[in-house]
């Protein structure tokens, strides 16, 4: 799997999961927009990449 394919499959995760995110912060007060939320993307790419190598490095210990 490339990284571009699992950087796909992680936004795909991410987005599943928006409309939960978006009602949470409108209850706190604040407004969720694609610009707002661009940024929050980026880094939960990041901890999905990090995370899936981890996950990778544990199973190939064993």
């Amino acid at each position: 799997m490339t990284n571009q394919d699992k950087t796909m499959e992680f936004m795909q995760i991410a987005m599943k999961y928006i409309p939960e995110a978006k009602e949470q912060l409108e209850e706190a007060g604040i407004e969720l927009t694609m610009d707002l939320i661009q940024p929050f993307m980026e880094i939960f790419t990041k901890v999905m990449n990090e995370a899936y190598e981890l996950g990778k490095a544990d199973s190939q210990k064993e």
